[in-house]
């Protein structure tokens, strides 16, 4: 029986004072189980980051948004941590850290003091975090003289670090180039074949829910596809269901399956 880890029914958000002023996402609802990766497509201002913000505990919402039957506005944050880690879109405003040390910021939930000294397995996640990454060699570099694509991939590893049953990602192959998109696309589907053991020694199934802008990336990484149009889902199902020529022109405006046979016969094209 599958396991559901996210709950959702009349769910609102927004930036208003309250998440109903001006809501940008609509009494939506949808389950995920647990051990799914999901793509949530649709055009730019849909509400998609509004939406896992909300995932995330990061933007109050009205309505009901469940992890394992507790309702995330009733969670303590560092309850929350221990299963959401997320990785947003880069804001351009950083402190003067090190590749290092910011990763290790993602170790704070398992800090022992207030002091946040970390311990030995502390250390070792951080190393691994980096190595997968492939950040070791920038590991003593202040993230302020970092590229876009470096800082993506810091992020990501602090994200990671977390050590979370479910990642939340916002458009994360933004700023790499296509070596390290295909790397961390490869990763992230090694990433949610595991399981992550929780304080109380519990095994939970990862899960992975992300926000994308290209198709072709999120066909290879999720299984199932939330279409949102105008704060509203137009379709929440797998890859033939979700992605029919009619849906994508709903979403898009546009007939994305004669643009892609386009742009793929331009890749053909002989010289």
């Amino acid at each position: 029986m599958e396991q559901k880890i996210f709950e959702c029914s009349e769910l609102s958000c927004g930036y208003g004072r309250r998440p109903s002023d001006n809501s940008i996402i609509k009494k939506i609802g949808f389950d995920i189980n647990e051990g799914e990766s999901i793509a949530i497509l649709g055009p730019n201002g849909c509400g998609k980051t509004t939406l896992l913000r909300a995932l995330g505990g990061i933007i109050p919402y009205e309505g009901s948004a469940c992890i394992e039957g507790r309702e995330i506005r009733d969670m303590k944050r560092k309850e929350l941590a221990s299963y959401v880690s997320s990785m947003t879109q880069l804001s351009g405003v950083y402190f003067s850290y090190t590749v290092k040390e910011t990763v290790m910021q993602g170790r704070y939930l398992y800090c022992k003091n207030i002091f946040g000294t970390y311990d030995k397995r502390d250390i070792e996640v951080v190393d691994e975090c980096l190595a997968s990454t492939g950040l070791e060699k920038l590991a003593d570099k202040q993230i302020g003289e970092l590229s876009g694509g470096q800082l993506q991939r810091v992020f990501l590893a602090r994200t990671l670090a977390q050590e979370t049953p479910i990642l939340l990602l916002d458009e994360p192959t933004n700023h790499l180039d296509l070596k390290y998109q295909a790397e961390l696309l490869d990763f992230l589907n090694v990433w949610k074949e595991k399981e992550t053991v929780m304080s109380d020694g519990r095994r939970v199934r990862n899960t992975l829910i992300g926000v994308y802008h290209d198709i072709n990336m999120a066909l290879m990484v999720a299984e199932k596809f939330l279409l949102i149009k105008d704060g509203e889902i137009l379709c929440f199902g797998d890859k033939k269901e979700a992605l029919s020529g009619e849906n994508l022109k709903t979403l898009y405006g546009l007939d994305v399956e004669y643009y892609m046979s386009e742009r793929a016969k331009l890749w053909r094209k002989e010289e």
